[in-house]
């Protein structure tokens, strides 16, 4: 696979004008707001032992209230018999993946954090071990896919409940006994990372650290993307050809850029520069615009989507453990 995009000195300064609407913040904190008093006539979290043949970690099966007050699956893994509340790492799947197995990503549980694992809704059938929470949610005329549904309105769109679920998720996280509420982070690759900006401005964790992010900088990705959701963008503007500024306006309160601005919590990106899913520029452009001081960025100059998988775990872990 060949380098898919510009070079790395061209990346590293690339700062694409995103469009942001004069009331980003405003849509978003209506959003939340209304998720959360759904979420609080609901009755809140409830977590329930699940089934596994785990037996060193406490492996739990959470149900909170997310978007609209509905209900989000997620797995909650920690270490047994710890004294006093431990720090949290939030992590969200990738596109169409879902929470898999109770057991099955346990790697920052075993680090001695709390794990929460985010079901994505209406997703978890793409790859993996599956999913658990429904979308109730139907949609206007899309591509096949989930990054055109309620693509002319983004109070209608996909993503605002994604990104609404993820901030409940951590608002959940923190409601867990067990976990110190000042010591969050949110993590996730691909789709995950790109959900991970988002719960990063939108519930001031204390750590963000996105791989390969996906969902940021909407038409680089939909111009430039060898494959994958980006092409989906493309796809439908080559049949719907008169509503290139209808999409990119409804975008534009969904990317990762904007929340990115936001973002003032330590940071650690990965990036590949193979990529042939999520091109490299569209990570940067997020990067580039992050508001944090204290943030890095891990290259992998030959890596596809994969990124540094196992071994930018490692990286992340010993950063993180530094700042939580």
């Amino acid at each position: 696979m060949p380098i898919t995009d510009l070079t790395l000195d061209e990346l590293r300064a690339f700062r694409p004008e995103v469009e942001e609407p004069a009331d980003f913040d405003a849509f978003w904190a209506a959003t939340i707001a209304e998720a959360r008093a759904a979420g609080a006539a609901s009755g809140g979290a409830v977590l329930r032992p699940a089934e596994t043949p785990v037996t060193q970690l406490t492996i739990e099966d959470l149900t909170f209230p997310g978007f609209g007050g509905e209900p989000v699956r997620a797995w909650v893994s920690r270490p047994k018999d710890t004294a006093g509340p431990l720090p949290a790492v939030v992590q969200y799947q990738g596109y169409n993946g879902g929470r898999g197995l109770p057991g099955e990503n346990v790697l920052w549980a075993l680090a001695g954090y709390v794990h929460v694992f985010m079901d994505t809704r209406g997703q978890g059938s793409g790859w993996g071990s599956g999913g658990a929470t429904p979308d109730p949610h139907g949609s206007g005329p899309a591509t096949a896919g989930f990054m055109t549904r309620g693509i002319h309105d983004p109070a209608e769109h996909f993503y605002r409940r994604v990104f609404t679920d993820a901030v409940r998720a951590v608002d959940a996280t923190r409601s867990l006994p067990f976990v110190d509420a000042v010591r969050v982070a949110v993590t996730g690759g691909s789709q995950g990372g790109g959900i991970a900006l988002a719960a990063g401005a939108l519930a001031e964790v204390q750590a963000v650290l996105p791989d390969v992010a996906f969902l940021c900088a909407y038409r680089r990705g939909a111009e430039v993307a060898i494959g994958g959701p980006f092409r989906e963008l493309a796809t439908y503007l080559s049949v719907h050809r008169d509503e290139v500024d209808t999409v990119f306006r409804t975008l534009s309160y969904l990317d990762g850029v904007n929340f990115a601005r936001r973002i003032h919590a330590p940071a650690l990106f990965s990036v590949a520069l193979m990529d042939a899913v999520v091109p490299p520029s569209t990570t940067f452009a997020a990067y580039n615009h992050l508001a944090a001081q204290d943030r890095a960025i891990e290259v992998y100059p030959f890596n596809d989507h994969e990124g540094g998988a196992a071994a930018h775990w490692q990286k992340q872990a010993a950063w993180l453990a530094a700042r939580l």
